[in-house]
């Protein structure tokens, strides 16, 4: 792969990233500043027309008993959790993008250390999604070294 394609699959990959950054701060804010009670009216809303034609639909059925069991510790916990983690992974965007020598390192760092909770996650759960995201943060991972590699390189070269 030349170095023009791997830096172009390298900010697809990185934006992808803040996409998801973006996403987690929106739904930590939303959980922080939403009740247990209105979480759980929300979910019963959405899930109730899926629910009346299959009452034993997966998806609905799984998420309708994870709200249900909603304390406020567990959703204060998963409100921080979704905040610290957008915030973590925008700052690294916002790096990479500008590509600042700090953000490539550190980034491998951080998506190593998430890739490897989600494994153990995994491990516990079996989640297609989790699974998903783990093989999207390798692949990412992946583009950021070369282009860390390829900026080094030209770094040397130029240098």
């Amino acid at each position: 792969m030349s170095a023009a394609s791997t830096h172009r699959y390298f900010v697809i990959g990185v934006v992808l990233k803040g996409a998801n950054a973006l996403a987690e701060l929106a739904g930590g804010a939303l959980l922080l500043f939403s009740s247990t009670a209105s979480i759980r009216y929300w979910v019963s809303l959405l899930t109730v027309h899926e629910l009346a034609e299959d009452p034993r639909d997966f998806v609905a059925t799984q998420i309708k008993a994870a709200v249900e069991a909603l304390s406020v510790d567990a959703k204060n916990f998963y409100a921080l959790y979704l905040l610290a983690h957008g915030i973590i992974k925008a700052l690294l965007v916002f790096g990479l993008l500008r590509e600042r020598a700090w953000a490539f390192p550190l980034s491998l760092w951080v998506l190593g250390g998430f890739v490897t909770y989600q494994v153990l996650r995994f491990s516990l759960t079996h989640s297609l999604a989790l699974a998903g995201l783990t093989i999207f943060d390798l692949i990412v991972m992946v583009l950021i070294w070369r282009e860390w590699r390829n900026q080094s390189s030209t770094a040397t070269t130029t240098g």
